[in-house]
């Protein structure tokens, strides 16, 4: 059977769904390197899913609540394929449903994350989306994204996290050294940020295993 490929943005979300019959790609903050990858598997493929962390934009979102996409906005315009949303409904079937949306930028202030909510009506935003939907569209397969809320709408992300990922999906440590050396004041910020990243990562590797578990029996 042809495999599903999952792309994700850190290296830590893809281990919580690796498994026979998946190939999963971080991305990391790297989208060209993403792309190339894409291309390299996607001839092989059966279909293509954005899957780990992502920001909320709707209120009421709260940590580690899931967000299956209805269809995609932002660098690219297109629905989510049916089938795909059907079978991650019933691996997740507390999972919000809605818009998500995917332009490449991280989206890091409460205001910001309003306005886009405002705009387009979107739940939730992340990184590498409109890659692997234009991408799976090229080589006419059916594409998905579900995500699993690491950070809340009304909470603005410390300047430390903006530079946080390295280009292979790993965390770039020296570069958030240096911004806290530049601003401690954003210490306190990152602790919570990352108390909030331990109960996310605790819901990612609990439904990812239900979505890897259907996906590999699709």
């Amino acid at each position: 059977m042809k495999p599903v490929v999952v792309v994700t943005g850190m290296a830590r979300e893809a281990q919580t769904v690796r498994a026979p019959g998946l190939v999963v790609i971080p991305g990391g903050g790297d989208a060209q390197g993403l792309a190339r990858r894409l291309e390299a598997e996607l001839p092989g493929a059966r279909a293509v899913l954005s899957y780990g962390m992502g920001g909320a934009l709707a209120p009421g979102l709260a940590l580690g609540d899931w967000v299956i996409g209805t269809h995609l906005c932002g660098a690219l315009a297109t629905p989510c394929d049916p089938a795909l949303m059907t079978l991650l409904a019933k691996a997740l079937p507390a999972a919000h449903r809605g818009p998500v949306y995917a332009d490449g930028t991280m989206i890091a202030k409460a205001a910001d994350k309003a306005a886009l909510h405002a705009a387009h009506g979107a739940l939730a935003v992340d990184m590498e989306s409109h890659i692997a939907a234009r991408l799976a569209a090229a080589h006419g397969l059916p594409f998905a994204v579900v995500r699993c809320i690491s950070d809340e709408a009304g909470h603005t992300l410390p300047p430390a996290i903006m530079c946080a990922m390295r280009p292979d999906g790993g965390l770039n440590g020296g570069a958030m050294a240096l911004s806290i050396l530049r601003q401690p004041g954003q210490i306190g910020g990152l602790v919570r940020m990352g108390r909030a990243m331990n109960r996310a990562m605790q819901s990612l590797r609990e439904g990812g295993a239900r979505i890897r578990d259907a996906l590999q029996q699709k």
